[in-house]
């Protein structure tokens, strides 16, 4: 099913990027990452304005005061182009940034895109992960296939918040 190989663990390096955000300006996760003083959570989803895709970002926006509050800057990556992330951002409200991804690079080194079931016929498509990557640029934690629906939720009782 799924192409395990390319997959981050704890402990890895997180595969830097620079991606542009919904207005179209570069945004660079080590920059990001240095900027906060803390850490990142990077959560890839895979297409804005999408039923699944906007819980999960509304969840991420409706939690965004105890990530903020714990250090760690939300950044949310599809593969959509920036108009589309400016439209999803101003639809739902949302207040961390989304990069574009649709060479998918980033996608490919995070291994959050590959062969994926859907509705029972494999297909290639982004797989719903998030990481959150530490101070040093390295992964802390790695969750592939989530479903949008109570992610949040975990990753704030596995980190405490």
């Amino acid at each position: 099913m799924t192409d395990t190989s390319a997959r981050l663990q704890p402990g890895d390096t997180a595969p830097d990027f620079t991606l542009p955000d919904a207005d179209g300006n570069p945004v660079t996760l080590s920059e990001v990452v240095k900027a906060s003083g803390g850490s990142a959570v990077v959560y890839f989803y895979p297409a804005a304005m999408t039923p699944g895709c906007t819980t999960e970002a509304c969840d991420f926006r409706d939690n965004l005061r105890a990530f903020d509050s714990a250090g760690l800057t939300v950044l949310g990556v599809s593969p959509d182009a920036p108009e589309r992330l400016a439209a999803f951002r101003d639809k739902e409200g949302l207040t961390f940034p989304l990069l574009g991804d649709p060479e998918k690079t980033a996608l490919q080194a995070y291994g959050a895109f590959g062969e994926k079931k859907n509705y029972g016929r494999v297909v290639q498509g982004v797989i719903r992960s998030t990481f959150v990557i530490g101070p040093d640029m390295t992964v802390q934690k790695a969750f592939y296939n989530v479903k949008a629906t109570g992610h949040v939720d975990r990753i704030k009782r596995e980190l405490g918040l």
